[in-house]
């Protein structure tokens, strides 16, 4: 099948690239970064014809946007500025994704769901509280950045609760390594400098992206012939 064929090149290829940061050939980053979400994209434009399809492919292309622009912030601020609307607009579309899989009346746990928003609050207002005294001018974007990931991740957790296994757990995981992923690169640029963030940056995000994926078609299974 031409979707998971896309898949396995995903993620070999990913592998390589993952090793190429890992051994400091970050120059070729402009030539490998861009060809990694596109392959993903194909996996999903092959599968079959579901509600939400073209909504994530929608997230995945921002996604890609993202990684281009990004690639060129050395040059300008203004770069990572760009980089970030992209990123923010895939965010608020995996909003609309998540919630979009929810289908009918289903029982949730309340105090479940509770526990975890708090616990969401609490990464959100630590990880500002880490990063505002050194934003400078970028305290509102970055702001506003943290917070819709947040929001992304609390989408995540209400599917995990309400969704089918296994793909409920798979986006979950995938939306909690996309933070972590956002995390070290917010640490990294305003903090504190981390060994080897590019491959950590990267490893975190490329694991997201394919666990979102992978659980959003699990949660629309192709039709028995």
């Amino acid at each position: 099948m031409r979707n998971s064929t896309f898949f396995k090149i995903y993620i070999a290829f990913s592998a390589f690239y993952l090793l190429v940061l890992f051994w400091g050939y970050e120059s070729l980053n402009l030539f490998l970064k861009p060809l990694l979400i596109p392959l993903l994209g194909f996996g999903v434009y092959f599968y079959r014809k579901f509600p939400s399809k073209n909504t994530l492919l929608t997230a995945l292309l921002f996604s890609w946007i993202g990684d281009v622009i990004l690639l060129f912030t050395d040059i300008a601020e203004i770069y990572f500025i760009l980089g970030l609307v992209a990123f923010l607009i895939s965010h608020i579309t995996y909003c609309i994704l998540f919630n979009k899989q929810i289908k009918g009346t289903i029982k949730k746990n309340i105090a479940a769901f509770g526990i975890g928003s708090i616990l969401i609050a609490c990464y959100l207002i630590g990880m500002l509280s880490v990063l505002l005294p050194t934003l400078g001018d970028l305290k509102i974007p970055v702001t506003v950045y943290a917070s819709v990931i947040s929001i992304m991740l609390l989408f995540a957790f209400n599917g995990f609760l309400v969704w089918k296994k296994p793909g409920n757990s798979y986006v979950f995981l995938g939306a909690i390594v996309f933070v972590l992923s956002d995390s070290i690169l917010a640490v990294n640029k305003f903090h504190t400098p981390i060994e080897k963030s590019s491959f950590f940056i990267m490893l975190t995000y490329l694991v997201a992206q394919y666990l979102i994926v992978v659980g959003i078609l699990k949660l629309n299974p192709k039709k028995a012939e």
